[in-house]
């Protein structure tokens, strides 16, 4: 028997463990849009992935990467030529940085121009879209990139890509195929199953190095970002830092990577402009799955302290200037390295260290609550997110694209449960509106809720995120921080021109009025729920019918006037 390599490639993807393919489509995917009919009129879609239509390759990538960031399973994003390859430049950038497997396929221009095969040139933009270096375009940001030059051993280029991008470190995949490639007729081939590399452990003498330095440091600290990709990692962490009463500090989270809740959790710090002493004190600091532990300019350790980097990622190969000075950089998979330290290090509590780090912890826990009120009129963020807390249950799972008020979702959310709160790993926004798509479809019983900024908002392409999601029933909450304009500029020119002019002036160029209809775009285009609050009194009965909306099968979009980042020009 035979079949396309259309076909073939579709299969090998689902016998992969891919369960969907968002895809937005173009003149390069006729033999993909001919293998999906034929499979379905011979009752044998099942064979593949489900395809989502997404009008825009932005909401495409993401829901991918939100899905896969929910899984762990790798899902496909079909793009058109080197337009919608570049159409996805951003939140490849956040699949790469923030370690997810996601598996891209763009096609490519036919190489015929006569039709000396099937596919060859018929459209005049096959020209136009026929470039020199169409998988250099992404080479910075993916672990693999080929082009299926046969469909003979489309099956083992494909399986050979996603064993790739689920290996640690994770990532993005690409791949091209050219129109005759695609359509032509090849032999049924045998599945291929695709196997991740084994968790790598660390040495014997690591492990009694950095056990011996734990247990003999009077301030021992670890400093986390990502290693709640793994929510089985949480609770390990936890059981290692209650048997040393070994505090913990989240340093740009973007997991949850320590219950909030936990005595021994020392808060959350991003662009920090003050020194924390949690981190200025310690003695041993233990960075285990983090990009940025600290800002060197404005927060770091003291001199002298001992810091060891365990990361699948140790040497940040992808990052030209990075440096941290640690005296051991140990690559292993953080759950296996953490097993590894609680069998060594055994039952050793220090009452007196516990008592500090509790205290401590309720000190900043009471601080951060005395914020968690309006002023006067004016809803505060710290005030909508407490209400938010309120509103939602520890299995709800938030996605954080709050950006300048990231630390503020950090204390003020305060999430527990492992694999409850994401974000999107790196620094290109909009990351949420398709996230939520694929997170929902992931696991379709649970809540998702987005919080996101205004920017962030429109960002995500809303219109088109929001008909996906009506098109494949997955309704969930976004509540937007909604402060009229792009805070962040205004804090980086801040940090660098306290008292420049843009300061004394207040000329930061980041106004949003007149203000846009942020709830009106998602029920104009996805008939979803929508509301603007500008009153303290109105948000909890908001939040409220906007939950109820969402749980009844609807999308809901609630915008919530904070503080207006500058005033109106």
């Amino acid at each position: 028997m035979s079949c396309t390599t259309s076909q073939a490639f579709l299969e090998a993807l689902r016998e992969g463990g891919v369960e969907y393919v968002f895809a937005n489509l173009g003149s390069d995917h006729p033999g993909i849009v001919e293998a999906y009919a034929r499979a379905r009129a011979e009752d044998r879609a099942e064979a593949l992935p489900e395809l989502v239509i997404c009008p825009h390759e932005s909401v495409a990538f993401s829901a991918a990467q939100g899905y896969a960031q929910v899984t762990g399973r790798a899902q496909a994003v079909l793009v058109h030529v080197d337009c919608g390859t570049q159409n996805i430049g951003g939140m490849l950038h956040n699949a790469a940085k923030g370690r997810v497997p996601v598996l891209v396929f763009a096609g490519a221009s036919p190489f015929t121009q006569d039709g000396e095969l099937t596919g060859s040139r018929n459209e005049f933009i096959q020209w136009i879209q026929d470039v020199h270096d169409q998988r250099g375009i992404v080479r910075g940001y993916t672990k693999y990139d080929n082009e299926i030059r046969t469909g003979h051993n489309v099956k083992t280029v494909v399986g050979r890509a996603l064993q790739i991008a689920h290996s640690e470190p994770a990532g993005p995949v690409y791949l091209v195929g050219a129109r005759e490639v695609m359509e032509s007729e090849v032999p049924c081939q045998d599945p291929v199953r695709p196997i991740p590399i084994a968790p790598a452990a660390l040495a014997p003498q690591v492990v009694d190095r950095l056990a011996e330095a734990l247990r003999e440091a009077e301030n021992p600290l670890v400093v986390t970002s990502y290693l709640g990709r793994d929510p089985e990692a949480v609770p390990v962490l936890v059981q290692l830092c209650e048997r040393l009463a070994m505090p913990v500090l989240e340093s740009v989270p973007m997991r949850v990577n320590f219950p909030a809740d936990h005595p021994l959790h020392l808060g959350f710090q991003w662009n920090t402009t003050e020194p924390d002493p949690v981190l200025a004190t310690a003695d041993v600091v233990l960075v285990l799955g983090s990009d940025v532990p600290w800002i060197p300019l404005s927060n770091r350790p003291r001199a002298g302290a001992r810091i060891f980097v365990v990361d699948v990622d140790p040497l940040k190969e992808q990052m030209p200037l990075w440096h941290v000075p640690a005296e051991c950089f140990a690559r292993a998979d953080p759950r296996t390295a953490l097993h590894q330290l609680v069998e060594r290090i055994g039952e050793q509590p220090d009452a007196g260290r516990l008592a500090r780090v509790t205290a401590e912890h309720r000190r900043r826990t009471g601080e951060y609550a005395a914020l968690e009120h309006p002023d006067g009129d004016t809803i505060t963020p710290e005030y909508l997110l407490a209400c938010l807390r309120d509103a939602i249950d520890d299995d709800t799972l938030v996605l954080t694209e709050a950006i300048s008020s990231y630390q503020a979702v950090g204390r003020h959310l305060r999430r527990n449960r492992p694999g409850s709160l994401i974000g999107s790993g790196g620094g290109s926004l909009g990351w949420h509106a398709g996230a939520a798509i694929g997170a929902k479809l992931a696991d379709p019983g649970r809540t998702v809720v987005s919080v996101v900024g205004d920017g962030s908002y429109l960002f995500g392409v809303p219109s088109s995120a929001h008909w996906v999601a009506r098109r494949y029933g997955a309704p969930t909450l976004t509540v937007v921080l909604d402060n009229r304009g792009w805070k962040s500029p205004k804090l980086s020119t801040l940090g660098v021109h306290p008292h420049g002019t843009a300061a004394e002036r207040d000329d930061f160029n980041v106004s949003f009025e007149p203000e846009a209809d942020l709830p009106g775009i998602a029920t104009a285009a996805g008939g979803a729920w929508g509301r603007t609050v500008r009153h303290p009194d109105e948000l909890k009965e908001a939040l409220a019918e906007a939950l109820a909306a969402v749980g009844g099968g609807r999308s809901a979009v609630l915008s919530v006037h904070l503080p207006p980042v500058q005033a109106s020009r």
